[in-house]
């Protein structure tokens, strides 16, 4: 290549001294303008009044051009500097074309120095003092309250973060602290704190959350740790060209995945033939599987003027990874039923979060997502709206559709609460409850509803709506379920509970549902727990080091740590997991600072759901 460079240059010279022999500069300025005006007279000034003073040195005149012979004027080349001498040699460190051929384009440009650095000018960078989405006065959590917290105790109990939790409240009040601005503990990176933060929130199904607060830090900034919880946040919302700034300005990869979005990022940016390179590369090394590759270039094929058809084709396709359900989903390619009747919860989150999914498509795992926190009661109903308006009355997702236009618009409250039980089924779906929260909410207490009034207080209060529930308290029972939820739904103190009431709750419902109550009560100071424990089999005394940890953090009024230690006490895929002695200390700390409404939702559901 060097020798190629410098006959080239030889050639470029040559070619310079044929034109200037051929033919030479005309001068097409009237004669006399080549000529340097005459120096003006100079006009004698008047003698001064004062004494004289000795004049300046007179300056030399300046000597007088040559008169212009209308040939052309060749410029000396200036001398070579330092910078072109280390030029001459950067030349022999170049690859060989062997090397070139064996070099991926991310490789090249990263050995050439073409990659870029930032995608942000310095002027217009962020701080990262203070990375989140919600400020304190947005309803966040306070931004220094980790500040002087111990780094190591905040670690732990970010990377203890590694699933589900169990109680929707819970998953709510762990996403908010998640998600608020907050600064680093001190002796901790800022980033790597974000980074724990968003590999926690795509732990939990947030995918969206993860994705607003990596982005929240300049890509230049990113670590490897953050790059990966960045990826994993876009692929499970399906934005594959939403990682591009990540994946371009951070140092190549040798996995596949990588290379994929690397060749991905090349098409979208305008480099779609170097991208099916790329593509057709790491297909024939071996380094991803068929399916991934043409799923990769039929997503990198739609930008610009790519026009290359790619058929995918899913036979001998035995797993289904993220990678491939993203890029899927992002092509409106169905995934074969058995491969999604064989995934994890996973791909049921994600989907319930992914517009460019239909509607049907998302309740598969709108009630999963709604059970665990993710959505909302009111994004449920926006979702069987658009379900109604779009697809009519046809297949289970417009049936429910049709209930739960009737839940809100029949024509008496006995139809209504009908059609609410229809939407509940007889499996006693947490995610059916949450869609009928506000339908409960609009019917008036009524002696004929007595025997249902447990499970319609139940799913009021799965979207917080205390007020409606507490209107039923001249209906319900004492000692009934319905009794225990509203007991948790009164605000403030509350009161003491009578050990009647709880004595006949115990004798009536089971030994689960019994001990979330005592723990629960006992939490809020509104029984004395030692009273029923020993019958049920708790020692509400009992200390670990997890109990130590959320005590103290209590002790000190401190509330993001609080609610950290919480999320990380309710890890788990059902209530089987959750103990009456977490509940009590979860429940004893969030009251201790100022959380008492998210306590009380949570024993409440705790009792529900058990």
């Amino acid at each position: 290549m060097r020798a190629i460079m410098l006959s080239g240059a030889a050639v470029l010279a040559l070619g310079s001294t044929l034109a200037l022999a051929q033919q030479r500069p005309t001068d097409l300025l009237p004669p006399g303008f080549s000529q340097p005006p005459p120096n003006p007279t100079p006009t004698p000034s008047p003698t001064p009044s004062r004494a004289p003073q000795p004049g300046p040195t007179a300056t030399p005149a300046r000597p007088a051009a040559p008169p212009s012979t209308g040939g052309a004027v060749v410029q000396p080349l200036p001398a070579p500097t330092a910078s072109a001498s280390a030029g001459s040699d950067d030349l022999a460190n170049l690859p060989t074309l062997e090397e070139l051929e064996s070099l991926s384009t991310d490789e090249l440009d990263e050995r050439l120095g073409l990659r870029p650095r930032f995608d942000i000018p310095p002027a217009a960078r962020r701080s990262t003092e203070r990375v989140g989405l919600i400020a304190s006065s947005e309803g966040g959590m306070p931004a220094g309250s980790l500040a002087r917290q111990p780094a190591r105790l905040v670690r732990a109990a970010l990377a203890g973060m590694n699933g589900p939790v169990v109680s929707r409240w819970g998953h709510i009040l762990l996403r908010r602290a998640l998600a608020s601005r907050l600064a680093a503990p001190e002796g901790m990176d800022p980033v790597y704190f974000a980074a724990l933060r968003a590999r926690a929130l795509n732990a939990m199904g947030e995918f969206a959350v993860s994705r607003a607060l990596v982005q929240d830090v300049d890509t230049q900034d990113y670590s490897d740790a953050l790059t990966d919880a960045a990826i994993a946040a876009y692929l499970g919302t399906a934005d594959i060209v939403g990682a591009c700034p990540a994946v371009r300005l951070s140092e190549s990869r040798d996995d596949g995945r990588w290379r994929m979005l690397a060749a991905i990022c090349n098409a979208y940016a305008g480099d779609g033939t170097r991208a099916q390179n790329d593509l057709r590369r790491a297909l024939s090394s071996g380094a991803v599987d068929r399916i991934d590759a043409l799923l990769a270039q039929r997503y990198a094929g739609a930008a610009g003027q790519g026009r290359r058809a790619v058929t995918i084709e899913w036979d001998n396709v035995e797993e289904l990874t993220p990678w491939r359900f993203a890029l899927a989903t992002a092509l409106g390619e169905e995934v074969p039923e058995n491969l999604m009747g064989s995934a994890g919860p996973y791909y049921r989150r994600s989907a319930a979060l992914i517009p460019a999914l239909t509607g049907p498509q998302r309740v598969a795992g709108a009630d999963l997502a709604a059970s665990e926190g993710i959505l909302s009661s009111r994004a449920m109903v926006d979702l069987y709206s658009q379900i109604y308006a779009e697809d009519g009355q046809e297949g289970d997702a417009g049936t429910t559709a049709v209930r739960l236009r009737e839940a809100y618009v029949a024509n008496n409250a006995s139809s209504r609460l009908d059609a609410i039980r229809a939407i509940w089924g007889g499996d006693a779906d947490y995610g059916r409850q949450v869609l009928t929260a506000y339908a409960a909410a609009r019917l008036q207490p009524s002696e004929a509803f007595q025997s249902d009034s447990g499970a319609l207080i139940a799913s009021m209060l799965t979207a917080g709506l205390e007020r409606d529930a507490l209107r039923w308290r001249d209906v319900v029972e004492d000692g009934s379920l319905g009794w225990a939820l509203l007991a948790f739904a009164q605000p403030g103190e509350g009161g003491s509970v009578g050990g009647g009431d709880v004595s006949t709750f115990i004798d009536a419902e089971s030994r689960a549902k019994s001990r979330m109550l005592v723990a629960g009560l006992a939490g809020l100071d509104r029984i004395d727990g030692g009273d029923y424990a020993e019958d049920l089999g708790i020692d509400l005394t009992r200390q670990t080091r997890w109990t130590r940890a959320i005590d103290a953090a209590a002790q000190a009024g401190n509330p993001t740590l609080v609610a950290l230690l919480a999320g990380l006490g309710m890890q788990g895929n059902s209530w089987d997991r959750m103990t009456a002695l977490h509940l009590y200390h979860i429940v004893r700390a969030l009251s201790a600072t100022g959380m008492q409404a998210e306590a009380r939702m949570i024993a409440a559901e705790a009792v529900a759901r058990a």
